[in-house]
């Protein structure tokens, strides 16, 4: 029994200061662990949407996605779905990291169009949100991009190897 190792003081609900200190950090909600593992792998691949939205700050960007013959339809848009890409029939959540989320051209395969509701700028970062199809998703940009004010459309990528796909709030492997 691992818990008979684990005195009081180890104990923490600061993510920050679990993520910074200890070598494996256990994820509970609702009384259960939803992921064990070290700080790296909770932020790159959270096994569960609420992993991905509690670690991060801004949590992971959430989609409604479904696989549709070749393409994938994303909040309301149709996507061509990239060759290797292994997504399960049904309806799925798309989940990527503001860190990850780029601005992006009509014609690049994986964007989506999106209507800026709020610029702010950080010092380090420009944090972006955005509108797409009613839900809001935040990109972590450099603070020299430039060409982006609120109301305007914007093309944002969202499918890149750090986009993950849940079923169930679980991840797809």
């Amino acid at each position: 029994d691992w818990s008979s190792d684990v005195c009081s003081s180890d104990l923490t609900h600061d993510q920050v200061e679990a993520l910074t200190f200890a070598d494996q950090v256990v994820v509970m909600t609702r009384g259960r662990a939803v992921q064990i593992g070290p700080a790296d792998a909770l932020f790159e691949r959270p096994e569960h949407t609420f992993v991905g939205h509690f670690i991060g700050s801004p949590g992971m960007n959430f989609l409604p996605v479904q696989k549709s013959g070749t393409g994938l339809a994303v909040a309301g848009q149709l996507l061509p779905l990239a060759p290797g890409l292994n997504v399960p029939a049904g309806p799925l959540k798309l989940g990527i990291r503001p860190e990850y989320v780029e601005v992006s051209t009509q014609a690049a395969p994986g964007a989506v169009s999106a209507s800026v509701t709020k610029l702010q700028d950080i010092g380090t970062h420009l944090m972006l949100t955005a509108a797409v199809d009613g839900h809001v998703v935040k990109a972590r940009l450099s603070p020299d991009m430039t060409g982006l004010e609120e109301g305007s459309n914007v093309w944002l990528q969202i499918l890149s190897p750090h986009t993950c796909f849940y079923k169930n709030e679980e991840l797809v492997p």
